[in-house]
């Protein structure tokens, strides 16, 4: 069914190229009409992938990195869904991507107005989670372990990590604990580059996403005030139990 719409688009083009300026309106009219009926003939399912495909071609076309596609669109679903039910004030979206190694870049922030990328940076993932890479996750408290899934940011305060951001997970059973846990995003020096040339990986917390001293404040003033962050991991139960990504087949 995409490809259908993209014929009828194709056709679109061609009959601009060859047609009188007095049929130029018939023509765009008949073609709008056809492009309109086709896209409400298309499942919801491949309706949704097509909008994420255009916004990631968006994304790609103006910034130099980018979450991976299967990744963003995920992203986008849950994005979606809590935009439509009232829960977003801020229309930008962090996606963390632990399928990476603590040495890579593995957080965005995304601007879903300006499909600019505000930041693409390191970020750590807790103690008890692993090494390099991210394997382990959960809910509970003291379990020193990264939460996956959808948060909302809420409100900052001042710790023992300086400034910090609330996160308030949105899917329970899966990050719900997160502000019982003192989750947060905050920065460190562990999660600076230089860390990584000491260590040979990124420093790991006690389960909250930090990010490098350097830029924390610039970050925390982002993301603050009711914006989305979709920390992501191909992981069989998450994948499964996710509130915010069973309505629409992502296979």
């Amino acid at each position: 069914m995409i490809y259908r719409l993209l014929t009828v688009f194709a056709g679109l083009t061609f009959s601009f190229a060859f047609t009188t300026t007095e049929n130029l309106n018939t023509n765009i009219n008949s073609n709008v009409e056809a492009i309109a009926s086709t896209a409400k003939e298309m499942p919801a399912a491949n309706s949704f992938k097509l909008k994420v495909a255009s916004l990631y071609n968006d994304f790609s076309s103006t910034n130099t990195s980018i979450p991976a596609m299967p990744v963003f669109e995920k992203a986008v679903k849950g994005y979606t869904q809590l935009e439509e039910s009232g829960k977003v004030g801020k229309k930008i979206l962090t996606v963390i991507d632990f399928e990476l190694s603590s040495k890579k870049k593995r957080m965005w922030i995304l601007d879903m107005e300006s499909k600019k990328v505000l930041f693409n940076t390191y970020v750590s993932h807790g103690k008890n989670t692993g090494g390099e890479f991210a394997t382990k996750f959960s809910n509970t408290v003291n379990s020193l372990q990264s939460s996956l899934g959808f948060y909302i940011t809420a409100e900052t305060y001042y710790g023992k990590n300086g400034l910090s951001l609330f996160i308030d997970g949105m899917e329970e059973g899966i990050n719900n604990n997160a502000r019982k846990r003192y989750v947060v995003i905050h920065g460190a020096d562990y999660a600076e580059a230089s860390f990584i040339d000491r260590i040979g990986r990124l420093g790991r917390s006690y389960g909250c996403p930090a990010v490098p001293n350097t830029i924390a404040k610039e970050v925390i003033g982002t993301i603050k005030q009711k914006s989305v962050v979709y920390i992501h991991k191909n992981d069989k139960n998450y994948l499964q139990n996710s509130s915010l990504l069973d309505s629409i087949d992502l296979s």
